[in-house]
């Protein structure tokens, strides 16, 4: 049976969240990495006091700095508002003084099935990476209305009265793997390899989290609470889940539940951590309208009324809305910053240049495998589809698919040379002269990345040490999402 593509779209969520300032510093409970680092001299203030806390501890540590450690006011950080942090710590540090805290926090995951090729590299690890090391990442403005990075410039003053602090979560999505039948002797190699590879072309265990999805038991319980709250029709409606079980035949015997509810799934990883915007690819921009109809449906349903905002009071929450209403930015190709061409939304298949590149396609030479060694891939863009059109090469011609999608591959693995430099060096070329041209491009930008690979698969023990501490850190946040969901549905809390 055909394996299913990788989870088909960046399930991130970036959230604007209202965080308060603790009134004492807890210790850490999990790792060193999750120590709070030293006050500053009171001498730090502003964009210095953001640095301060980057080079001792991550955004992670600086945002963890003003997490109340008691429940009730940690159930604050994952609002949608910004707030001012009123003094609480020392009146002698720059913590002291009123600030407001804006916090986003991106989620983003890829299944572990097969090797991870280079449409799941180049339309999302890379886009992880551009935003964990600048902040901003390749997307279209026209799905939110807003130039992305027109909102931090905004709001970085340079006058230390409003500090953005990142968070970033990459996780190996394996509960989204088994809505197909996974080989059990291979699943785990298959996620611990993704992980690696996750490391290997740039995410910093330092700066971003990385963990495996199954390792947060608050995805699957969320997605179960959704699941309940979710008309069966609207999962009928679902075209991804139509091609895929048509993909994979033989009907509904060897169809599981699991491909069907798939999406509710997805938009419990994105609920879970109260995304305000969901970057997307095109394909997944049905997925995501069916996450807002589940919160509109959820909220309106469970979060209303007197006997809610008792029960909000009884577990020591806040009375508002379970979740935040996630809206679409979709991934386009291209769009990088400083002149670049950026990422690519969609990585097109070798083979035929109106099919996406996937991993379920039994062609290997449809795709160039992240992992693959300098040889093969120069065999497969040697026998990759062209085309016989006179007159050289041309971008954007949807006649000429193959065209664009190689020229968009070329430019992809260059994303700090322009669009007009490029075409200026291709253009009026012949295959013959392009493919090695493209060939040695690719290897030349995968090269580091499999070195890198190597170096942190060969040390497990540091990727689980990495896996773990991702995992703890998700779970803090997720947990109070679900405790959330589970107050609204009126069930029994724990003490």
């Amino acid at each position: 049976m055909k394996q299913p593509s990788l989870l088909s779209s960046m399930l991130v969520a970036m959230v604007a969240a209202a965080v308060r300032p603790c009134l004492s510093l807890a210790p850490a409970r999990r790792s060193e990495r999750l120590l709070f680092p030293p006050l500053p001299p009171s001498s730090v203030t502003g964009r210095s006091l953001r640095q301060y806390y980057h080079r001792r501890g991550g955004a992670s540590s600086f945002a963890r700095l003003f997490a109340s450690s008691d429940s009730a006011a940690a159930s604050t950080t994952t609002t949608t508002t910004t707030t001012t942090a009123d003094s609480a710590i020392s009146s002698s540090t720059a913590l002291a003084t009123k600030k407001t805290i804006r916090t986003r926090r991106i989620l983003s995951g890829v299944q572990p099935t097969g090797s991870l090729h280079l449409g799941n590299y180049l339309g999302a690890i890379m886009q992880w990476v551009e935003f964990q090391n600048t902040g901003k990442f390749f997307a279209d403005p026209s799905s939110s209305g807003k130039e992305d990075g027109e909102e931090d410039a905004a709001d970085d003053d340079g006058d230390g009265g409003i500090v953005v602090v990142n968070e970033n979560f990459f996780c190996v999505v394996d509960l989204h793997a088994i809505t197909m039948p996974q080989d059990p002797n291979e699943l785990e190699e298959s996620t611990l390899a993704s992980a690696a590879l996750y490391i290997a072309a740039g995410i910093d265990p330092e700066k971003s989290r990385v963990f495996v999805q199954s390792h947060v038991p608050a995805h699957a319980e969320l997605a179960w609470l959704l699941n309940c709250a979710t008309p069966m029709n609207w999962l009928e409606r679902m075209i991804q889940y139509k091609d895929k079980a048509k993909k994979a035949g033989g009907g509904g015997d060897s169809i599981g539940v699991g491909l069907f509810t798939y999406p509710v799934l997805m938009a419990a990883d994105i609920l879970l951590y109260q995304a305000d915007r969901v970057p997307v690819g095109e394909d997944q921009r049905q997925h995501l309208e069916l996450a807002r109809d589940i919160v509109r449906r959820f909220n309106n349903e469970y979060c209303r009324g007197n006997s809610y905002k008792a029960r909000c009071k009884r577990a020591g929450l806040a009375s508002r809305p379970a979740f935040t209403e996630p809206e679409a930015m979709i991934i386009s190709p291209g769009g990088g910053g400083d002149g670049g061409t950026g990422g690519v939304a969609r990585v097109m298949s070798l083979t035929d240049g109106t099919s996406k590149m996937s991993k379920s396609d039994p062609n290997d030479n449809s795709r160039i495998n992240v992992l693959d060694p300098p040889d093969v891939i120069r065999e497969k863009i040697k026998r990759c589809k062209t085309d016989s059109f006179a007159g050289g090469i041309e971008w954007d011609n949807p006649d000429r698919p193959e065209a664009t999608n190689l020229l968009n591959i070329y430019a992809a693995v260059q994303p700090h040379r322009s669009r007009e430099e490029l075409y200026e060096e291709v253009k009026g070329m012949k295959w013959g002269d392009f493919k090695p041209l493209l060939a040695d491009a690719i290897v030349a930008h995968l090269g580091p990345i499999q070195k890198r690979y190597a170096e942190v698969r060969a040390d497990e023990g540091y990727l689980r040490r990495v896996l773990n501490e991702g995992a703890n850190a998700a779970d803090e946040i997720a947990q109070r999402t679900l405790k959330a969901a589970k107050v609204a549905m009126g069930f029994s809390i724990p003490k």
